[in-house]
């Protein structure tokens, strides 16, 4: 990347994007699942556990707080002393298999993690802090996204190798994805764009998909249908795109949804989740900063998503993630119940009764609860993206008029009165 275009790049975050780089835009509460495998996170610190009803109880954790930190981690590009962050996890995801997991945290870190059995494998230095991540199918690389707009690639294989930059946006990134062929790069930035790059050489654009007003929060290509793509905003609505084209194919707006409706000026939010459920298609979301998930049936013939469900809860929801055999888990502020399981039971979802393993899984929670609260209480979520617009057109012409009104006085105060009649004829 040049200097004059990396120039550009800063004066534009500062300018147009208005968000520090130390800002918070995603919840530091999260829930990961791949397979049986289960990981929550909050503030410096996650656990896994398994969702296995055979499962021994076992419990890994991790806190970034006492992982590697290096010297040259703490100077910034003038080598001057910066803010060393606050450890604080700000993105992490499995891989497909469940094999890896990775994490980025506030202190610009990549840690790999081995699962099986659980072993942290490298700490490696990201160049901004990063706010999203995802692994190749192959599982050779993993991908990660930043909010000066850039994506880097770190090896999987070789886990102390360096990141290689992949491509740039002149935005903040708020979302990366691969298609499952790993043919195609998808990034979502917050000037309201998704664009569609070649993997093997991401310089080639494929494609744009236009259409959201506000910041693309979440993109996710749809399992088991690798040619669309669902995406979520800042603007209230979810839509599916024949991605490869950049065609919208259907737009939901999530506002006229709301049970009771919203007056109006209280329905901006943002999705904070998109998951899929291949066992009957479903599409759940989560909005951030209101207490309900949004159920939606994908007709992939059809090209169509179907409202079915608005799931309300009494407590402040962090983070939803489908478990294949099992249904919707839900993370949520309530120390009795941190985590509850969703099923359809004859058509409409509703919450399963307790069993075993959901007892087995709070009881870690509630044990570990500093973690989450503490996480959750310097949240700000995504309210800190949408752009501020400033009326000052209507104050300059005021300005003007007051200038043209003062410039006039000035001058028939400088010009001559007019004299009687002839006067001037004497004078001469």
């Amino acid at each position: 990347m040049s200097i004059t275009c990396a120039v550009l790049k800063r004066c534009l975050a500062v300018h147009v994007g208005g968000i520090t780089e130390g800002g918070s835009m995603a919840s530091s509460v999260g829930l990961a699942l791949c397979g049986q495998a289960l990981v929550v996170r909050g503030g410096s610190r996650f656990l896994a556990t398994s969702t296995a009803s055979s499962d021994d109880g076992s419990l890994f954790t991790f806190d970034c707080s006492a992982a590697e930190k290096k010297v040259q981690e703490n100077k910034g590009e003038d080598g001057q002393p910066v803010d060393q962050g606050s450890d604080t996890i700000l993105a992490s995801t499995f891989s497909k298999s469940g094999s890896y997991f990775a994490l980025t945290d506030d202190s610009k870190r990549l840690i790999l993690f081995r699962t099986k059995p659980w072993q942290c494998l490298s700490v490696r230095s990201v160049v901004r802090r990063c706010t999203a991540l995802t692994f190749t199918a192959s599982e050779q690389r993993v991908l990660v996204a930043d909010k000066s707009g850039d994506v880097y690639s770190f090896s999987v294989l070789e886990p102390h190798g360096c990141g290689k930059l992949e491509l740039g946006h002149l935005s903040m990134l708020l979302d990366v994805a691969l298609t499952p062929d790993d043919r195609f790069v998808l990034t979502a930035d917050r000037d309201e764009k998704i664009r569609v790059s070649w993997a093997a050489a991401p310089h080639c654009i494929e494609s744009f998909c236009l259409g959201h007003t506000e910041f693309v929060s979440r993109i996710m290509v749809v399992p088991g249908h690798p040619e669309l793509l669902l995406s979520s905003s800042g603007d209230c609505t979810l839509r599916l795109w024949e991605y490869r084209s950049g065609r919208q194919l259907h737009c939901c707006d999530l506002a006229s949804l709301q049970e009771p409706a919203e007056p109006e000026g209280h329905q901006r939010f943002a999705v904070s989740r998109i998951a899929f459920w291949g066992q009957d298609c479903c599409v759940a979301l989560l909005c951030d900063g209101l207490p309900l998930v949004f159920v939606f049936q994908l007709d992939a013939c059809r090209q169509r998503l179907t409202f079915q469900q608005q799931l309300r809860f009494p407590h402040r929801v962090w983070d939803i993630e489908f478990e294949e055999a099992q249904g919707l888990w839900v993370l949520q502020d309530c120390h009795e119940a941190p985590l509850v399981l969703w099923r359809p039971t004859g058509g409409p979802w509703q919450p399963v009764p307790d069993s075993a393993v959901s007892q087995r899984l709070c009881g870690h929670l509630r044990g570990n609860w500093a973690m989450l609260e503490g996480a959750a209480a310097v949240d700000d979520g995504f309210r800190g993206l949408y752009k501020a617009t400033f009326d000052n057109t209507s104050s300059y012409l005021k300005r003007k008029e007051q200038r043209l009104q003062q410039q006039q006085g000035r001058k028939r105060q400088q010009s001559p009165l007019p004299g009687p009649p002839g006067q001037c004829k004497k004078m001469c």
